[in-house]
């Protein structure tokens, strides 16, 4: 699962890439190291790092913890467990998102014919360059057509790589 380019992707948003051992500490979660003490003591890294990383990952529903009391030394001891379900979830909202958006995007770019200025890069739909007699709005330039197939073709590529994308959870679970 950490393999998969979308769950990095996921994890570097949540905890920040330059978090020091945060790969790491995921790891020692996944593969059944519990507690704090243990993942610190594994990785060699500060406590406090590594209940840094696991309460990002908390606030972001990726991890959950329980609580529990020791009777001798009446210190709490904190069992943490990696939530691969909501990774999955979060995964495919966001792949959703991104699918809505591009098929918008799409839309946009298919049901309109477009003019730009060369000396701003101003880019207008034919609507509001006519508006303005395809004088551009922000240098008084002269608005030219712009082809948008390769625009089109672009979105329709990224669209394909997105539908062709599964992310594999298989084994690596168990």
């Amino acid at each position: 699962m950490m393999k998969d380019p979308l769950v990095q992707e996921l994890l570097y948003e949540v905890i920040n890439e330059e978090e020091e051992g945060s790969i790491n500490i995921i790891e020692c979660l996944i593969e059944g190291k519990v507690t704090d003490e243990e993942i610190a003591e594994y990785t060699e890294l500060r406590l406090n790092i590594v209940r840094r990383v696991l309460y990002k990952l908390y606030d972001a529903g990726l991890a959950s913890y329980k609580r529990s009391k020791d009777p001798e030394t009446q210190w709490y001891t904190y069992t943490w467990k990696f939530e691969t379900e909501r990774v999955e979830e979060m995964i495919k909202r966001k792949h959703d998102e991104i699918v809505s958006n591009l098929k918008s995007i799409l839309e946009y770019e298919e049901n309109n014919m477009f003019f730009v200025c060369k000396t701003s890069d101003c880019r207008c739909t034919f609507d509001e360059a006519s508006e303005n007699g395809f004088i551009c709005p922000k240098c008084d330039g002269e608005m030219e057509f712009v082809d948008n197939v390769p625009i089109i073709e672009q979105i329709k590529e990224e669209l394909h790589l997105y539908d062709g994308h599964e992310v594999d959870f298989g084994a690596e679970n168990s």
